[in-house]
């Protein structure tokens, strides 16, 4: 009878220490699925923006999403890709998007 006890103990151990590290793996997912959502809502304000206006500098959607300069070149290089829009203008401050 003694061995049942051990074995239930034993047991009951293994799997409180699975769903402890189970656990921070769920809130991580949940995080990158968060994230993934902040940057699909700040990309689509950036083409709503566009829209809007027409033609936009980085600092212009830089003071309008109240972002990084860094975040904002990463934004827009992803909308190039994807097609949405065009840069106008090599490199630098003489640089603007639009629509495509």
């Amino acid at each position: 009878m003694n061995i049942w006890i051990f074995i239930i103990i034993i047991v009951l151990v293994i799997l409180l220490s699975v769903r402890r590290t189970r656990e921070p793996i769920v809130g991580i997912c949940e995080t990158a699925i968060g994230l993934d959502a902040k940057k699909k809502d700040r990309k689509e304000r950036i083409l709503a923006f566009l829209r809007e206006k027409g033609e936009l500098s980085n600092s212009d959607i830089r003071e309008a999403l109240e972002i990084s300069e860094r975040s904002v070149v990463r934004y827009m290089n992803e909308l190039e890709k994807e097609g949405s829009v065009e840069q106008v203008g090599d490199t630098g401050r003489g640089v603007t998007y639009r629509l495509k």
